[in-house]
């Protein structure tokens, strides 16, 4: 009954702060209940299992198994509580709890309680004693101790002797619990009666049930000498440092014989009575009494020596004396931490929250107080730290956040040191690879590139490539690239584009007209294989090269049914008959024309201006001329290659000069409107612009009149095909001076390829007196050097927020100081814009 009361009421728990403690006794069998680990840590038993419920702990027997299926902590091996814990009086063994998910630990004591489950014993079995008979009543003999592992109440408790007459027992106790056990002498011996007496020592400790040992003494009686040696003390105390030198000597022991000759020379050594794992330590030497180390001392085997000193003299029948020597080892600092890794994370995420534990480390030192006392410490500008959780435990985790891309590997340093002079220390390296996560998204080197394409590319050619980095590791930097949607000319860019999503070459899905399309943008997103995936955008503008595809085409001179240009017999050298004007829909350089006379009548008679396509004659015509010439007129471009064109004219040379001025006409082309009702638009803005127009010259005429100056100026206008109006209303001014005039002339004229030419002759400061002037005179000098210097300098672009800034700009340029000259030139101006804008108008219309 009362064993079953030690099995399951001993064991008792309590929680304190995060530690549990059972209690139960020694030698228990494997199986033998504990605690149940779930209840008391408030743990679901039906998660034992996947949260890995387990015992770390440094001891490297297993003492103790949880069960899983119900969480009770059992015996596993049967614990020997005098091997465990010696001859400590108080015996525990600390557990590690570990459990997962999240990561807990938890400190559990179990306290080993003695049971009587050693019996005293004796260090020999026969105990042997020498005594002469004449020793007197009352003199004691020192006998083994009995020895029992257990302690406490379980110890030796009392000696009895066998009965006889002439011996007794007298037991002393020590300050160490220990006893001292004396044979004590009653009466006279008779060694002549009884030589030799057999005595039976018996030791018995207090447990329940009692357990004894037992020894034999065998006294044998001795004759003579009747003076023993005495030692000056019965009691000798000393203290050594473990580790020392073997030979060195302990405490020198002093003995006194008053007998003279041999029976006063004492011989001493070490009494059968000292354990023999003591004299394996120690020596006495037999002439001096000095105890010498002759083994290794070590603190951590034992704090304290008790040694029996023995000492005789030479005589015969010498009656050995003994005293005791206690030797206290004082502890140094010989033992290093001993660090344990219980628990390591080698791999961790890089997105774990701060606080989380990355390894459990347990240490301990042999050494004792300050020898003893442990200091642990991490290395520094690391994201980790070192938490001291129970007494000599500690846990790593997460102090900062970890960024894979900068760090991948760690090698977390600890190392651990005892307060010991000198300190001695323990180092660990722990080795945590830092996983990845997505948390970088894709990067461009820009966030906007040009990319140039040649029109008139090939379907499917290559225009660009754009590439991206991201710094996360395996799928997570796994890039794929794609277009985003957009329209470009009402169109999806689908249509245009297409794009490799693994290499990010961008390939063209038609043949490019630069004509058509100059540029556009597409929007081009990497992206990742990440979850979630991440992507960033990035924008291609894509330019579109013009190339030399278009032939020029003349639109001017237009000839209404075939009648021929003439020109009047009575022209002057240097005299217009005809300027070809032609268009180039390209651009640049592949629109710059270039004017040749190819072939002609006669080639004498008329030359070619190369810029401006002007035909002029070179000498005065006489009546030995053909009456009909004909000349073939070549324009070309200034691409690579070239493209060309020619025109034939037919020139037939006159008498009339009238006939001359009304042989040649502008004939532009009226757009053709789908419908009447955009007609009755196009008439309704005709009119509007048609009294604009009356009101502006009526304006002109009174500013022109009232001014103190005489002004001469000269409208003229080469009007081309309307459909080339409609393109632009930008205007241009051009300043040529005219030297046959003397005065200076501006050309306004639109940007494009054929706009819209208005030129104005104004006179200079110095000219500004003269009465004759000149009104729409066509293909008049002033004209003339117009439409020759078309290539010079233009100076300004002005639209019709900015028109009398451009206009003030043009005329102080020339020279033009007169207020009512630049009135007239800026209205004039006016009146071309609202044209201009009108035809845009009637265009959109």
């Amino acid at each position: 009954m009362q064993a079953l009361f030690t099995v399951f009421l001993l064991c008792i728990w309590n929680i304190a702060c995060g530690q549990i403690r059972y209690a139960i006794h020694e030698e228990l069998k494997h199986g033998a209940f504990v605690g149940n680990i779930a209840q008391d840590l408030g743990l679901d038993v039906k998660e034992l299992s996947s949260r890995r419920l387990r015992i770390m702990s440094a001891v490297r027997k297993r003492y103790f198994e949880i069960n899983l299926e119900n969480g009770v902590l059992f015996v596993n091996e049967v614990i020997d509580r005098e091997y465990v814990c010696r001859q400590s009086p108080a015996c525990f063994m600390n557990l590690e709890v570990v459990v997962e998910n999240p990561l807990e630990l938890y400190r559990i004591e179990v306290e080993i309680l003695d049971i009587n489950d050693n019996s005293p014993s004796f260090s020999k079995s026969e105990i042997r004693l020498e005594v002469l008979e004449s020793a007197p009543p009352r003199t004691r003999f020192l006998l083994q101790s009995a020895h029992d592992p257990d302690l406490g109440i379980n110890s030796v408790r009392i000696y009895y002797l066998s009965p006889n007459e002439h011996f007794a027992l007298e037991v002393q106790n020590s300050g160490d619990d220990s006893k001292f056990v004396h044979l004590l002498l009653e009466k006279y011996l008779d060694r002549e009666q009884q030589a030799i007496h057999h005595l039976l020592l018996t030791a018995v400790d207090g447990g329940t049930p009692e357990r004894t040992g037992t020894a034999q003494v065998i006294v044998t009686v001795l004759d003579v000498n009747d003076n023993s040696p005495a030692f000056d003390q019965m009691l000798y105390k000393a203290s050594l440092l473990e580790n020392v030198p073997i030979g060195t000597a302990v405490i020198r022991l002093k003995a006194s014989d008053p007998d003279e000759s041999t029976n006063a020379e004492i011989v001493y050594s070490l009494s059968d009575l000292t354990p023999s794992t003591f004299r394996e330590l120690f020596e006495m030497d037999s002439q001096t009494g000095e105890i010498i180390v002759k083994g290794i001392i070590d603190f951590e085997e034992a704090e304290t020596y008790e040694i029996i000193a023995e000492a005789k003299d030479k005589g015969p029948f010498a009656l050995p004396v003994h005293c005791t020597v206690l030797i206290d080892i004082k502890d140094v600092n010989d033992n290093a931490p001993d660090m344990t890794l219980m628990s390591v994370s080698h791999s961790v995420r890089e997105d774990v929250p701060s606080g989380t534990v990355i390894a459990l480390i347990s240490v301990t030192d042999r050494d004792s107080e300050d020898n003893g006392v442990t200091t642990c410490l991490i290395h520094p500008n690391l994201p980790f730290e070192l938490k001291s959780t129970f007494k000599n435990t500690y846990t790593v985790v997460v102090q900062h956040a970890l960024d894979r891309e900068t760090m991948s590997e760690y090698r977390i340093g600890i190392s651990c040191y005892d307060s010991g002079f000198p300190p001695l220390s323990t180092n660990k390296t722990i080795s945590v690879q830092v996983s990845d996560v997505n948390d970088n998204p894709p990067r461009f080197a820009n966030s906007f590139h040009t990319a140039y394409v040649m029109e008139n590319n090939a379907f499917g050619a290559s225009i660009c490539s754009v590439s991206a980095f991201d710094p996360d590791l395996g799928p997570n930097s796994h890039l794929s690239y794609s277009v985003l949607d957009s329209l470009v000319q009402g169109m999806p860019i689908s249509s245009y584009v297409s794009i490799n999503s693994e290499s990010g070459i961008i390939f063209s899905q038609r043949s490019f007209d630069y004509e058509k399309l100059k540029n556009f943008q597409i929007y081009v997103q990497a992206q990742d294989a990440g979850l979630p995936p991440l992507s960033a955008n990035h924008t291609v503008h894509v330019v579109i090269l013009d190339q030399n595809d278009n032939a020029p085409v003349i639109v001017f001179p237009l000839t209404r049914n075939g009648s021929e240009v003439t020109i009047p017999r009575l022209a002057d050298p240097d005299y217009l008959v005809v300027k070809v004007i032609a268009i180039d829909a390209d651009s640049g350089q592949n629109a710059r024309l270039f004017y040749q006379l190819l072939e002609a009548t006669d080639k004498n008679l008329f030359a070619m201006r190369i810029n401006s396509g002007e035909v002029r004659t070179t000498r005065q015509i006489d009546d030995r001329d053909v009456a009909v010439q004909m000349m073939v007129v070549l324009v070309k471009d200034n691409g690579h290659p070239p493209l060309s064109t020619t025109i034939t004219i037919t020139l037939s040379i006159v008498d009339s000069p009238e006939d001359a001025i009304h042989a040649v006409t502008f004939m532009p082309r009226i757009p053709e409107y789908p419908s009447s009702a955009a007609l009755y638009i196009i008439i309704s803005l005709g009119a509007i612009t048609l009294t604009l127009m009356v009101a502006l010259i009526a304006l002109v005429i009174t500013v022109c009149r009232s001014s103190s100056n005489d002004e001469d100026w000269c409208l003229c206008f080469e009007r081309s095909d309307s459909e080339t109006i409609y393109r632009n209303s930008n205007l241009n001014f051009h300043t040529v001076p005219d030297s046959s005039l003397i005065k200076n002339v501006i050309e306004v004229r639109g940007s494009g390829c054929l706009a819209e030419t208005y030129c104005y002759t104004l006179p200079s400061a110095p000219e500004s007196g003269k009465g004759d002037s000149q009104f729409l005179t066509y293909l008049s000098a002033a004209s003339n050097k117009c439409q020759s210097n078309a290539a010079d300098r233009y100076f300004t672009d002005c639209n019709m927020k900015e028109m009398d800034n451009a206009t003030m700009f043009a005329t102080e340029d020339m020279g033009i100081t007169d207020k009512a000259s630049i009135y007239c030139l800026s209205l004039t101006v006016l009146q071309n814009v609202l044209k201009s804008s009108l035809l845009e108008l009637l265009q959109s219309v």
